[in-house]
């Protein structure tokens, strides 16, 4: 371990005080033991934090030697995806970071590097320039990337985490974009209209379940992962359950009485599921029943909204018609699922109709103050704000005009 001090001169005014005193301005030493050796040796700066940054990349350096070999890149990220694993994270959370980690070895095997330390900034800048995400998703990429180094950096594989030195993008927030009625009723006529036309059985089938698909995510809020993979043990009468939250209470919420029809009515694919075969990949399932909702969009002439995500505006109509009933935030954000009510009010915050009438009543409050409005305003018939006088202050002026008629001499 070093140690650093000031080795001041004979015409320094603290030379007789030693190394207790560093608060001035000779130049900075270290004595110590590093790698078995002793060390004594200038630092050649006078910048106390300078030389306290140089000692730890020394003794960081002095640590990764005496572990031995280092640290290959597909060994730190097999160690990372048995921890996830180990952690029981879902299978969609290591799906991702499997997506990071295909992404960044083929950006290794072609620069020729295969140490994890061979990543630096500049080459995770670089390796950053080859993605083709837009900005939302390549912060939740960086966010990845970052966890993956924090994770080498508590085992001591790399000195720092360079992944934290890359500035986040720039995400401009997408506006909620829910379905009109209008709209939901062009989808549903649509979909009626599928069901009439001559096709095979298979066809109609999908037709019908489409059509339940769209009324279940209207009513429920559900995602469509959630959605399309929901079973019959989900349902107890009126009462369709969500999630379970961090305490252990389950949250349910109440589906319409023609949502339970059309879900009876509907042939399931499984016994026990209504959309899928319980056989593939979520993902793989979700992004199937996304394709045939697109084509239902495209058909109707409703548009699919900012960042083509179309199912999801079946949950937007969800929450905003809740908020414009007046349900407060905090509840939707429970029935959305949302980790905290913070992300709820990110979205939704222009569609609470309590705080939106009080956004009114301040604007019209500054009115009562603004000269331009109490002035005269030309051709207009009333232009200045009056106060009608009381009853005591009319008698008042007419006595007080009386005796002024009656003593105009003493003026």
């Amino acid at each position: 371990m070093l140690t650093l001090y000031r080795r001041h001169k004979p015409t320094c005014p603290h030379f007789a005080e030693g190394r207790k005193f560093h608060h001035c301005k000779c130049m900075i030493w270290a004595d110590g033991i590093l790698g078995g050796l002793e060390i004594r040796r200038s630092m050649r700066t006078r910048d106390w934090t300078r030389a306290n940054r140089d000692v730890q990349k020394w003794e960081a350096a002095e640590r990764m030697s005496e572990q031995g070999a280092p640290v290959t890149l597909a060994d730190a990220w097999t160690s990372l995806i048995v921890d996830l694993e180990a952690r029981k994270l879902s299978s969609e959370t290591i799906r991702k970071y499997k997506l990071v980690k295909t992404r960044m070895t083929a950006f290794a095997t072609d620069k020729g590097l295969s140490l994890l330390a061979d990543f630096d900034v500049d080459t995770l800048s670089r390796f950053r320039s080859t993605w083709k995400d837009g900005p939302r998703t390549a912060t939740k990429t960086l966010e990845r990337l970052r966890a993956f180094f924090r994770f080498a950096h508590d085992r001591d594989w790399v000195e720092s985490n360079p992944a934290t030195r890359l500035k986040l993008p720039k995400v401009s927030i997408c506006p909620t974009m829910p379905l009109t009625q209008a709209e939901m009723l062009k989808l549903f006529s649509k979909c009626e209209a599928c069901l009439q036309q001559p096709k095979s059985r298979t066809a109609k089938m999908n037709a019908l379940r489409l059509k339940t698909l769209v009324l279940l995510m209207r009513y429920s809020g559900m995602r469509i992962s959630d959605a399309v993979t929901m079973t019959t043990d989900r349902l107890d009468g009126k009462r369709l359950f969500l999630y379970t939250q961090k305490t252990g209470v389950p949250v349910y919420t109440v589906l319409p009485d023609s949502v339970l029809r059309a879900l009876e009515a509907t042939p399931r694919v499984t016994a026990k599921n209504y959309f899928w075969s319980g056989e593939s990949k979520h993902a793989s399932i979700a992004g199937l029943w996304e394709k045939r909702l697109k084509k239902l969009f495209d058909l109707a002439g409703v548009p699919k909204g900012q960042g083509n995500a179309v199912s999801h505006r079946f949950r937007d109509t969800f929450a905003v018609e809740l908020l414009l009933a007046g349900v407060p935030i905090e509840r939707v954000s429970i029935l959305l699922g949302h980790q905290s009510v913070r992300v709820t009010e990110k979205h939704y915050n222009p569609w609470v109709r309590s705080r939106q009438e009080q956004l009114e009543a301040d604007v019209a409050r500054t009115w009562k103050r603004d000269p331009v409005l109490v002035q005269k305003i030309p051709g207009t018939k009333r232009f200045r704000l009056t106060r009608k006088s009381s009853k005591s202050m009319k008698t008042k002026r007419k006595i007080w005009r009386r005796g002024w008629e009656s003593n105009q001499q003493r003026r």
